[in-house]
């Protein structure tokens, strides 16, 4: 087997087991900043839902009571502007869903399930925690979720969800008396909850793997060339002229052509020490057929 195979197999060797635990190690790690960036959009998208929940609280709301006497208007419904709000952002983040979980809603598609109820006694247990993130398994798959509490932040809420008496009558001919009423100030009432399927962070990770393997083996085709031509060049080159001036040696034959001896590493010197040979043994082979002229 010739250096050169011996040589290449080896940095093979090596370039697969420092591939496979690099790989290992950064497809880890881009799953994880897959989940985090995820997640940070998911948190910029709940930010928003709560600035329009504050804003239709404080802006649009007071500015409709007297209609509200009239003709419920669901405009003015926090829940539901952070929820209409949240399907235009839908658009571009398809992959995204947002709901406001309540254990008494006053509309019950917003009732909380057993899964978004444990999270809210998870926030009952943990009052000092703003928010929780986690994994799930869906029927879909598996969900990448955050959540926060939702509480009774204002008293302008309780002009609807306090006492059934003081509710809008518009609102009661549409939702009933029975649900949603009862609230107090800073109660915790429910979660918003974004979700998102696992699948979303993973094909990002993914994506970003296949960059990173193409570019390593990018990087590992170009060192391989580089340093076969390294060998070449400056050892296999210089061994092989070393080589055959030994061959002639060896065989009895009287070696002519000198060494390149040009550098200053260690085959240099070995070349050295030949072209030293070669002259002694051509001063040598010299002499003994001068000696046998004279005979």
């Amino acid at each position: 087997m010739s250096l050169r195979i011996k040589f290449n197999l080896i940095l093979l060797l090596s370039f697969v087991v420092g591939y496979a635990a690099t790989s290992y190690i950064a497809y880890v790690m881009l799953q994880e900043n897959a989940k985090e960036e995820v997640l940070h959009h998911a948190n910029v998208m709940m930010a928003s839902a709560m600035a329009i929940r504050e804003y239709t609280i404080k802006e649009i709301k007071p500015l409709l009571v007297r209609q509200q006497m009239r003709t419920f208007i669901k405009q003015t419904v926090p829940a539901y502007a952070a929820t209409r709000n949240f399907h235009k952002i839908q658009k571009m983040f398809s992959e995204y869903s947002y709901k406001e979980a309540t254990l008494n809603p006053t509309n019950l598609e917003n009732r909380a399930t057993d899964f978004e109820i444990g999270i809210i006694n998870f926030f009952k247990a943990n009052p000092k925690i703003k928010i929780k993130t986690g994994e799930r398994v869906t029927p879909n798959g598996r969900s990448l979720y955050l959540s926060k509490p939702m509480r009774v932040g204002s008293e302008a809420c309780l002009s609807c969800h306090g006492k059934p008496a003081d509710a809008p009558e518009t609102m009661k001919a549409i939702y009933g008396d029975k649900n949603g009423f009862g609230w107090k100030l800073n109660q915790l009432i429910g979660t918003r909850i974004i979700s998102v399927p696992m699948k979303v962070p993973y094909q990002r990770a993914y994506t970003a793997f296949k960059t990173f393997s193409y570019s390593i083996g990018a990087v590992f085709l170009v060192v391989l060339i580089l340093l076969n031509v390294f060998l070449n060049n400056i050892i296999i080159v210089r061994v092989k002229n070393i080589s055959t001036v030994a061959h002639d040696i060896s065989l009895g034959k009287k070696p002519k052509k000198e060494i390149n001896t040009n550098g200053h590493d260690e085959i240099s010197e070995l070349a050295k020490s030949f072209n030293r040979m070669r002259v002694s043994l051509n001063s040598a082979m010299d002499m003994l057929k001068g000696k046998s002229n004279k005979k």
